[in-house]
């Protein structure tokens, strides 16, 4: 298939010079594919895997078709998650570096309100938020509506997941009828195509889930094992593996907390990343994995959804998910920007069954390896 370039995407010059120093040249397939939809106008509705560049994908068009000397709110963007939020605003800075009198600001749960009001104060044309916090600042009259150009929802499907439906749609109801609406979801399902039929106007459907695009680099395998066995397996594969940032997910809080504090007892620079923690501890998570004082993070899906971190080595799933298509949101966290990767899989039991649709779902090759023994076990056996 024939790649794009940001060249043969009509940029202007300020985007195209943004879009290099990050290091891009070519399009990736839902870039090249939404992009010149949106900037024609079009309603869209697009399937994007993680760690696909869809954030870009919106955050381009927006920035080309936003007036930087109009200074009302002309964008909103809804995220399921406080992380990703921050993550698509930071996108966002990224790609305006060089526009004059453009802005963004994040609004998010768990962060003080007086700050986002402040930030708001000063007008700006983008919004990224979460839609309950959203809502919040809607009631205060803190955000109106009424003036916006662009609506993105974005992983709409996950903010259905978490029970945002409600807020989701009083938000989009606000919002001029002339609006441009962008959605992105991982899956179709019955309750999305409901708020496409309602809220867009005969959008362009884009699907790029069958472009294999960060799995085929990523070496995958499972251990099918006891549940006792594997907090031993992860030291083990952690060491033999010579991982030097590793991104281990469990399925709940308090998991998370114990696999955390058992590898931080064994020496491992490591830290817990879970809905539960403030927001001023979650932010220091974060800057202290992005800046390499922790190697290991450990996490629950909803907290990874914003996790952009490059150079991870490997993703370890301590538990299965408990959705399918949560496996490719996971383990598309290694192996980016078409640098190799490695990701394991515990298994328990009947969970083997599970791995085994998933793979056959998503069409990937899982490979199955001997659970990891120490060394001095190894010597032992």
């Amino acid at each position: 298939m024939k790649k794009t370039t940001f060249e043969e995407l009509n940029l202007s010059s300020n985007l195209r010079k943004a879009v290099t120093e990050m290091g891009f040249t070519e399009a990736t397939p839902i870039q090249a594919e939404t992009i010149p939809q949106l900037l024609k106008g079009r309603d869209m509705i697009g399937q994007a895997r993680t760690g696909t560049g869809k954030t870009a994908a919106f955050a381009i068009p927006i920035i080309e078709r936003v007036d930087t000397a109009d200074k009302s709110l002309q964008a909103l963007v809804m995220c399921p998650t406080r992380e990703l939020a921050m993550q698509v605003t930071e996108e966002f800075r990224k790609l305006y570096k060089y526009y004059y009198g453009l802005s963004v600001v994040c609004v998010y749960g768990g962060q003080e309100i007086s700050r986002q009001i402040s930030a708001l104060y000063k007008r700006p044309q983008i919004i990224v938020g979460t839609p309950g916090r959203i809502m919040d600042h809607m009631r205060r009259r803190t955000i109106k509506l009424d003036t916006i150009k662009f609506v993105v929802l974005d992983e709409a499907d996950e903010m259905l997941n978490m029970g945002f439906r409600d807020d989701m749609e009083t938000i989009l109801g606000q919002t001029p009828k002339t609006r441009q609406t962008a959605m992105f979801s991982a899956t179709m399902n019955r309750e999305i195509m409901r708020l496409m039929n309602r809220y867009q106007n005969n959008p362009v459907h884009i699907d790029t889930t069958q472009h294999k695009i960060s799995v085929p680099k990523i070496e995958q395998a499972y251990c099918d094992m006891l549940e006792g066995e594997k907090p031993d397996a992860l030291t083990n594969i952690i060491d033999q593996h010579n991982l030097n940032v590793a991104l281990v997910f469990s399925n709940t809080k308090s998991k998370v907390e114990r696999i955390a504090k058992k590898l931080k007892n064994e020496g491992y620079p490591a830290e817990a990343l879970h809905g539960g923690l403030d927001q001023r501890r979650r932010e220091r998570v974060m800057n202290s994995f992005r800046g390499g004082a922790v190697r290991i993070l450990v996490a629950t899906d909803v907290a990874g959804r914003g996790i952009d971190v490059k150079n991870i080595d490997a993703v370890i799933n301590y538990d299965l998910p408990q959705a399918d298509e949560d496996y490719i949101h996971r383990i598309g966290r290694t192996g980016r920007a078409g640098k190799s990767g490695k990701a394991f899989t515990f298994v328990v039991g009947k969970q083997l069954y599970d791995l085994m649709r998933i793979q056959r779902a998503e069409g990937v090759k899982i490979d199955r390896i001997a659970i990891p023994q120490s060394h001095a076990r190894q010597a032992h056996a």
